[in-house]
């Protein structure tokens, strides 16, 4: 529609990196609004899905292209730089208090995801094509963890266009509807515990403790620190990134795979040393804002005339979703866990940050924290998951 005889509108990169960042910051600012009728608007369907849409629906009506130079600029640089300081800044001590009833559900989830996957494609193979499975890793990615991830296995199993466009509408409309049935789930959590009699005692004990420690170290943003954040991110993502490029090179296991995986790795390690204080003047919140604008640039890279012509994808991706969601349920029933868990723990996988803590304050008020707590679990699994879950659909794929 607005494509000119030469192309998309905006076709230089600089200028589509202004727009992109421009309309993820417009997003942003009006899910802060005050206005009751947005702030429930974006409640329920979080700035996120419109970081995913409102690119994808700028590139179907011709505003930008659905490849650029910026894309691969931005996947290469800033992906590790934002999971890093994601992962520095995760508290994996108050992780673990949640005990193992928490963690063995999230666990569940992840592993209904991993065989989910692979199972859904031999189903609906036939009708898909034959590189399917990359979009197969490209989903598994989101759904451990968060489009962080999702970005990271698009990148390391080179996911075309033609694929990732249903994909990433499936992520959205499939995962986002799950996380509203959730929603509605939670008024009848009572009933879920006292029938699976169920003890929510420590999902109290622990709120407690994570809500008193961030209010406790929480520090204003100041310059020398952003620069230390910055400098830090951006030094060991290039470090890592050139150091991968040296290692063995497979379908999978190729550099940008390789650099997730040590920078996550990397990330892990340095949340258990004085440098996750950088978390008190918000290293997430710097890591968090590259992830977005990496997301939108993954948006501008569908279209969605694609979805047009491949319904198949929603249905694999409602069979794959249903296959976790037996995971889920037949894993609480057998640990007697509260239906909160049920919640967090697939939002943790399906969701990631950004749905867990919204999931988990609608089941329990004071208790976002822990929803973000299993999110930032599935951000510490979720790339070493997702690759697993994308070599057997690779697998699936050349029967």
């Amino acid at each position: 529609m607005f494509a000119t005889s030469n192309g998309p509108l905006i076709q230089e990169p600089m200028a589509i990196f202004a727009y992109l960042a421009a309309l993820v910051g417009f997003v942003f600012i009006l899910g802060e609004s005050k206005n009751n009728f947005l702030r429930k608007f974006f409640h329920y369907a979080p700035p996120l899905i419109w970081t995913y849409f409102l690119p994808m629906i700028s590139t179907t009506l011709g505003i930008i292209p659905s490849s650029s130079d910026l894309y691969s600029f931005v996947s290469a640089y800033i992906l590790p730089v934002g999971l890093l300081l994601l992962l520095l800044s995760i508290n994996v001590k108050a992780t673990l208090k949640l005990g193992p009833k928490a963690i063995l559900m999230f666990l569940a989830g992840t592993l209904g995801v991993i065989i989910g996957g692979p199972i859904a494609l031999a189903i609906f193979q036939p009708y898909l094509p034959e590189d399917a499975w990359t979009g197969v890793a490209a989903l598994a990615g989101s759904w451990i963890g968060g489009s962080a991830n999702m970005a990271a296995l698009v990148e390391a199993v080179d996911t075309p266009e033609h694929i990732l466009s249903p994909i990433i509408v499936v992520d959205t409309v499939v995962g986002y509807s799950w996380m509203g049935i959730m929603i509605a789930l939670a008024g009848y959590q009572a009933r879920f515990d006292k029938w699976n009699k169920a003890d929510n005692r420590i999902i109290e004990e622990v709120n407690k403790q994570v809500g008193d420690l961030e209010k406790k170290n929480s520090r204003p943003l100041a310059v020398p620190q952003l620069l230390a954040i910055l400098g830090l991110g951006f030094g060991l993502a290039f470090i890592v990134g050139k150091f991968s490029e040296k290692l063995p090179q497979g379908d999978i296991l190729n550099a940008a795979t390789w650099t997730i995986m040590i920078v996550s790795a990397i990330g892990i390690a340095l949340s258990f040393t004085k440098v996750r204080e950088l978390e008190n003047y918000g290293a997430s919140k710097v890591g968090y804002a590259g992830i977005y604008l990496l997301l939108a640039t993954i948006g501008a890279k569908a279209n969605l005339i694609y979805v047009v012509e491949a319904p198949q994808y929603i249905l694999m991706g409602i069979v794959w979703l249903a296959i976790h969601i037996l995971f889920l349920f037949a894993a609480a029933k057998l640990l007697r866990s509260p239906m909160f868990f049920v919640a967090v723990g697939s939002q943790g996988n399906i969701g990631g940050t950004s749905s867990a803590p919204v999931v988990a304050s609608v089941f329990q008020p004071a208790l976002a924290p822990v929803g973000l707590l299993m999110g930032l679990l599935g951000n510490v699994v979720g790339t070493y998951a997702a690759v697993l879950c994308a070599k057997l659909a690779q697998m699936v794929s050349q029967m």
